[in-house]
């Protein structure tokens, strides 16, 4: 492996738009694509996770999705792609880099994209892990009443410190009052991400506008081994979801994160790399 991990960022053309991505580690080892959720830049998968993957001898993906970081954007409320597009922004960052079939990591919303693409392209997934997700099903629990009133209302776009405010005060309540929960580093992290981001006005409102465009939500049908990462302290998907996502994909396995909200934070990648790293060894010892 390379002494530097993070070979930078890079910008390819695929199909119609223009995605900045980022890779770690060696690339003949097996690959992990990272995809992140809702209005999540790529630097929301921490770099310093990357390099304990790429550590692990797994060569690592993280990519900016349409309308977050460096990226191609689209106006305010009129996101220019459905889900399907993003399934394919996906593999088309896999063909760039000419990798075959890969790891899949989604988190959140990017658990529809990861359904996509385990359903309609197989043959590209190695193994999929879904993080802090949902089936959507009907039944299952909503948000916390703590999650809706801990947002505050939205901010000013051209108020590059209310837009700050604004994204560490969400992180805050999507921690589910996590005692993982560390401000400092969510501020630096959102700091740069806002700085680096082409259009933060869409990026707070155009995930959000999106339509599903029929993409199937049927999960019984994902061939790939499964592993379901879910918080107990998730506000945005309590428990129940993650527990129906395991349920849902046959022969997925649930790993419960004791303390985590809807993200995963540092203290707890002790129990998360191993167990991803464990989960994308297929054969190996």
């Amino acid at each position: 492996m390379t002494d530097h991990l993070s070979h930078g960022e890079k910008l390819a053309e695929i199909s119609d738009a223009e995605l900045c991505f980022e890779t770690f580690g060696d690339p003949a080892d097996p690959a992990i694509l990272l995809i992140d959720g809702a209005t999540a830049s790529m630097l929301w998968w921490e770099a310093e996770l990357c390099e304990q993957l790429a550590r692990g001898e797994r060569f690592v993906i993280r990519y900016d999705n349409r309308d977050t970081g460096r990226s191609t954007s689209y106006p305010p409320g009129r996101p220019g792609y459905t889900f399907t597009d993003l399934a394919g922004d996906a593999l088309g960052i896999l063909d760039t880099l000419n990798i075959g079939r890969a790891h899949v990591v989604c988190r959140s919303m990017a658990g529809h994209i990861g359904l996509v693409i385990a359903v309609d392209h197989p043959d590209r997934v190695e193994s999929l892990t879904l993080v802090s997700t949902s089936t959507g099903q009907d039944g299952l629990p909503p948000p916390s009443d703590e999650l809706t009133h801990g947002i505050p209302a939205d901010p000013d776009p051209a108020d590059s410190d209310a837009v700050v405010n604004f994204v560490v005060a969400s992180a805050q309540a999507c921690s589910g009052g996590s005692p993982y929960f560390d401000e400092a580093a969510t501020r630096a992290l959102v700091e740069r991400d806002v700085a680096r981001t082409r259009d933060i006005a869409a990026t707070l409102v155009n995930h959000y506008a999106m339509t599903t465009d029929g993409a199937s939500r049927d999960f019984a049908s994902i061939k790939a081994p499964t592993l379901v990462v879910h918080g107990d302290h998730d506000p945005v998907f309590p428990l129940p979801h993650g527990q129906a996502l395991r349920d849902a994909i046959v022969g997925a396995r649930l790993l419960i994160l004791q303390g985590a909200g809807h993200d995963l934070p540092k203290p707890l990648w002790d129990v998360f790399v191993p167990a991803l790293l464990q989960h994308t060894a297929g054969g190996r010892p």
